[in-house]
């Protein structure tokens, strides 16, 4: 059974940072592409960052220089730092592997508060 469960979500304050984990099992991890996308309530999901299975990143532009995603293929996890947090930045975050066949997380919450 494949799980992806995504941690590190919580009420932070403007400016503030957090880092988000993606554990993942029941997978072949090193062979998946995996991403971060996020959803506000009201508006459509959408992609924060991704990182190939052979450690290649892109980034949605309002993300870049402030997210950092990175993967642990010893520890099957993704991960996604995120510093000057804003409180458009408030959303569910989700993780997602690709390859021949797409997973997602349940998702984490992150608020961040004014």
């Amino acid at each position: 059974q494949v799980q992806l469960v995504e941690s590190g979500g919580g009420l932070v304050q403007a400016g503030g940072s957090l880092r988000l984990s993606c554990a993942a099992s029941g997978i072949r991890f090193s062979i998946y592409d995996m991403a971060w996308y996020r959803q506000a309530p009201g508006k459509q999901r959408e992609l924060v960052a991704g990182i190939s299975s052979g450690g290649r990143t892109n980034y949605a532009d309002s993300m870049k220089g402030r997210f950092t995603i990175s993967r642990d293929n010893t520890k099957n996890t993704v991960y996604l730092q995120m510093i000057s947090l804003k409180p458009d930045d408030t959303a569910s975050y989700y993780c997602k592997a690709f390859g021949l066949t797409t997973y997602w997380g349940q998702g984490t919450q992150v608020t961040v508060s004014s």
